[in-house]
């Protein structure tokens, strides 16, 4: 059984009890909240108000996003990341995103993979202490300063915090990046998206084409998940869907219902 969840950039115009509602509506198992959206994160409500609220509807706060440009570590950094997870147990999240430089800096082959064994470094007592996990996700854009999996999955386990880290395995990203490796021990989320426009070169590729995913999908959506499902993994699958056409939708739960069959059914018939 697939475990869907809902990121709220798929639906940014929802307050924070509407997503619930909707979570619910369409049986997923959790939600994903995010401070990088217009207005006022939860919108102003307190964060153990939000936690109670999911609670009584039976979903999990996946996690809170997220914090910016974590592999460029510093004390204020620090101090972002101990704000975030102090909200994020307050209302019950479950973890954080990490989401890596993404100006063109950073990039370089020796200085990027060293900036992130800082960061986790620094990090992995921080989560301890929280009781929260970190989850790790790499970009495919060309000026991300963290684009593989791969050199992820080798700085956690080079520092041996496998217990406090996991991979989100983002299906667009992954296409971005080229990368044909999965993790699926190491995956705490996959998110998913599609692009439609067949006249777009990968490296045309943008957040602002993303959007459910159906059969013009060319991003390999049902392939990746499959593949990771063969490798054991059995957690969330989130929809996070940046499209201006998906935020604007005059039914955005009936579209995210008719994604989710033809996810089943296709992941049916490929795991079969």
């Amino acid at each position: 059984m697939l475990r869907f969840a809902i990121n709220h950039m798929t639906v940014p115009r929802a307050r924070f009890d509407g997503l619930l509602d909707m979570a619910a509506d369409l049986d997923c198992i959790g939600v994903e909240f995010r401070n990088d959206l217009p207005g006022a994160l939860f919108d102003g409500a307190d964060p153990a108000e939000v936690g109670q609220a999911a609670a009584d509807r039976g979903l999990r706060i996946l996690a809170l996003a997220e914090v910016k440009s974590f592999n460029i570590w510093s004390d204020d950094k620090a101090r972002e990341a101990e704000a975030l997870m102090q909200i994020a147990t307050s209302c019950g999240a479950e973890a954080i995103a990490l989401i890596p430089r993404n100006d063109g800096g950073g990039r370089g082959n020796g200085e990027r993979q060293a900036n992130l064994r800082v960061a986790l470094r620094e990090l992995g007592p921080m989560l301890a202490q929280y009781d929260l996990m970190g989850l790790v996700e790499p970009l495919g854009f060309e000026i991300s300063s963290l684009r593989l999996k791969s050199e992820a999955v080798d700085a956690i386990t080079a520092l041996g915090h496998a217990d406090r880290f996991r991979l989100v395995h983002d299906t667009f990203h992954h296409h971005l990046a080229g990368e044909t490796e999965v993790f699926p021990e190491m995956t705490g989320i996959v998110h998913i998206s599609g692009v439609k426009d067949p006249t777009l070169s990968v490296g045309e590729m943008t957040d602002a084409h993303r959007i459910h995913v159906d059969a013009r999908d060319r991003l390999g959506n049902i392939e990746q998940i499959s593949t990771l499902i063969r490798g054991g993994y059995e957690g969330p699958i989130s929809v996070e869907a940046f499209a201006p056409a998906v935020h604007e939708s005059a039914d955005p739960a009936g579209e995210l219902a008719g994604s989710f069959e033809f996810i089943r059914d296709q992941i049916a018939a490929e795991v079969a």
